[in-house]
């Protein structure tokens, strides 16, 4: 807001008597411009009401509202006769009825539409990899099938594999180009939210009447698109022709539904409920792992049952979990010491190697490196629900640090400012303390960084946008200065994260509300990680040991 004698300075004081808006130096000039007021100067605060300039008469603020013409009007429009006989409301009362009507909206588009727009999309994701696995068992079983033919037939065999190739690009572009429209949706709900916090926020009247959330365009669904499963019959040896002797596709078409989505209000049933755990009052431990790690930095789960470690040394180590025994080792492929491991969907591990600026993926017990990277070193790693890899990584300088998201090995996205330009990350030129930065996807796709060096837990949503900065909780457990290491997140879209200097775990929600520690006597906590029922396995760093902890009910 600015001075309104300037109109270049920024408003600092406020003229009660003339409605009028100064800063400091235009005090003087507008008390001495008409000496015959008795100028009341009050400091402007953030909270003091902004009412509108009146559109009739130059000059004057509107402190009323015609509801017959849905205007702001000011005095001198009342004393006249252009609303004669109009009802007026006072301004600030307009103004709260305005702002709750928004603030039903908005929690309409929190509690309601969004979330079946993630829904939505989540399905989609799923069923785009169901036919990924249905396709490759499709071409698998035509390959088998072929196997039992002579030499003559291989070109019907390879038709029918371009075919089913063919079909599948058709449905899976379908599929995807359904979930762009329905994340585009989703992003068009973002910017309704944020407009809508904007307006809550502020006391700019003019502002908060000109934001209408357009609910009701968001509430009629996208038809749901359901894609038929392949099927391949086989053909029987009496059949004469020889493309049905050897089998055939069945014909495929997209099916669209219409109303197959629904939005869940508050009046939905408790069958319909998605399964919420509470917190636990006291955590429990519930078993200890002895890894003799050097140093012990990370932890991932293979599946419920077997767990994954790193630390300092070239081995990575997977455990049984119940048992607490030695399973297997891997050496890195240069013997350095990985920085970071996680696990792929498809259940394979990845490490990163800082100092050989790889990132590598173990198959079948040999090492391939999936991405090879020019002046920047990886950091961490973490696999997403989609299947990418999301690395925070530091130029080979350390003066900068970004997030780089690939698909397969191919670089489809970079998080590293912000709007205004600014670096989202701490950064650092000693080689030797680049500021930890372990990453994880929540399950509403934001992506989390425990960012050490900004002693912040740093959350930025898909379209690379900060949503908050979590900066610790008071008082900590050890009255020490929060300093985030490891994180990850559960079912429950929780964010936890390790305190080292505190000795402690952080649970916060996925809009960064502080929820609870847990403690469990766990000694400097680094690397953490959740299995499939939410329990939470702790890496720490001296002792060399993981301890497996049930926090939810």
């Amino acid at each position: 807001m600015r001075c309104d004698l300037c109109e270049t300075a920024m408003v600092q004081m406020y003229c009660d008597t003339c409605l009028i808006n100064l800063c400091k130096a235009c005090v003087g000039e507008h008390t001495f411009s008409d000496e015959s007021k008795k100028h009341e100067i009050l400091r402007f605060q953030k909270s003091t009401p902004f009412y509108p300039g009146c559109t009739s008469h130059d000059k004057k603020r509107c402190e009323m509202f015609c509801n017959q013409c849905h205007i702001p009007v000011c005095v001198t429009c009342v004393a006249s006769n252009q609303h004669l006989g109009h009802e007026l409301s006072k301004i600030l009362e307009v103004l709260d009825k305005k702002k709750e009507k928004i603030m039903k909206e908005k929690n309409k588009l929190n509690e309601t539409i969004f979330p079946v727009y993630q829904s939505i999309a989540s399905e989609v994701q799923n069923r785009i990899s169901q036919l990924e696995k249905e396709y490759g068992d499709l071409s698998t079983a035509i390959t088998k099938h072929g196997e039992h033919w002579h030499r003559e037939i291989d070109k019907l065999v390879q038709k029918l594999k371009a075919d089913v190739e063919e079909m599948k690009t058709t449905q899976l572009h379908t599929l995807q180009k359904h979930l762009d429209e329905v994340n585009m949706k989703i992003s068009d709900i973002n910017d309704e939210i944020e407009s809508a916090d904007g307006a809550l926020d502020s006391y700019d009247i003019s502002t908060v009447l000109s934001v209408t959330p357009n609910v009701d365009q968001y509430k009629d669904l996208p038809q749901k698109i359901e894609p038929p499963s392949p099927k391949f019959s086989l053909g029987g040896i009496q059949d004469e022709e020889l493309g049905k002797l050897f089998g055939s596709l069945s014909s495929i078409s997209v099916q669209s539904e219409e109303h197959g989505y629904n939005i869940k209000t508050t009046q939905k049933s408790p069958e319909a409920s998605p399964v919420i755990k509470q917190l636990l009052d006291q955590p429990q431990t519930v078993t200890t792992i002895h890894t003799e790690h050097r140093k012990l930095h990370n932890v991932t789960c293979l599946n419920d049952e077997e767990i994954w470690t790193c630390g300092d040394g070239s081995t990575m180590k997977l455990f049984s979990i119940n048992r607490g025994s030695l399973l297997k080792s891997m050496r890195t492929k240069t013997g350095n010491s990985p920085q970071d491991i996680a696990m792929t969907n498809s259940g394979n591990l990845v490490y990163t190697d800082h100092w050989d600026s790889t990132v590598n993926i173990v198959k079948n017990e040999e090492i391939q490196t999936m991405i090879r990277l020019q002046n920047w070193k990886p950091l961490y790693v973490c696999s997403t629900s989609t299947g990418d890899l999301l690395v925070t990584m530091n130029s080979n300088d350390y003066k900068q640090s970004k997030i780089v998201r690939y698909s397969d090995s191919t670089e489809t996205q970079t998080i590293q400012f912000d709007d205004q330009g600014r670096p989202l990350f701490s950064s650092t030129d000693n080689p030797y303390n680049f500021c930890p930065k372990y990453i994880s996807e929540n399950r509403n796709l934001d992506i989390c960084v425990a960012d050490s060096g900004a002693r912040a837990v740093m959350v930025v949503n898909q379209a690379e946008k900060l949503r908050f900065r979590y900066t610790g909780h008071t008082p900590t457990p050890k009255n020490n200065l929060f300093r985030p290491r490891g994180i990850t997140t559960d079912n429950q879209s929780h964010i936890l994260t390790t305190d080292d200097k505190n000795h402690c775990v952080h649970i916060i929600d996925q809009d960064g509300q502080f929820l609870c520690y847990i403690d469990c006597r766990v000694n400097e906590p680094e690397g953490l990680c959740t299995d499939s029922k939410d329990n939470l396995f702790v890496a720490q760093y001296r002792n060399k040991q993981v301890k497996k902890i049930k926090y939810l009910q």
